[in-house]
């Protein structure tokens, strides 16, 4: 899976039931036709017992995040930072991995500016979860 599937994934379906399927820029929008379940809206996270917080059948993106950063043992700023978005979530937040995310999404600046790639990669991950099925709040939106 790729780094940003995996982002979704972690986001939209914390419990597990799953798999999100990321759409890439140039990528029509992905459905899920199977009647197992529905992999970017439906599951309740039975399977471990924890319930995914929805709002208008969409999963609310903030309180899964802030659900986490309350567990976290250390002050994450998830709401603007990629770095600790991916703290967060136990994924590798280092340069080269961001490069990665970079280039998954298509990321036409330098990525030796870090500051300005990782803005843009924030925006990137922020509107793809939207894209994916997730409920994100007005004030993370372009």
């Amino acid at each position: 899976m790729s780094l940003l599937g995996t982002i979704v994934s972690k986001i939209l379906h914390p419990f597990g039931g799953g798999e999100a399927q990321a759409q890439t820029p140039g990528e029509a929008p992905k459905t899920d036709t199977t009647s197992a379940g529905g992999a970017l809206g439906g599951g309740s996270g039975a399977a471990s017992g924890g319930t995914v917080p929805k709002v208008d059948g969409k999963v609310d993106v903030e309180a899964v995040l802030n659900d986490l950063a309350s567990k976290a043992g250390q002050p994450l700023n998830w709401r603007t930072s990629i770095v600790d978005l991916m703290k967060l979530l136990h994924l590798d937040s280092s340069l080269s991995a961001r490069k990665e995310l970079a280039k998954e999404l298509n990321y036409t600046g330098d990525t030796e500016d870090s500051a300005t790639m990782n803005v843009w990669l924030h925006k990137q991950v922020i509107k793809k979860l939207e894209e994916n099925g997730g409920k994100v709040p007005d004030d993370l939106k372009d």
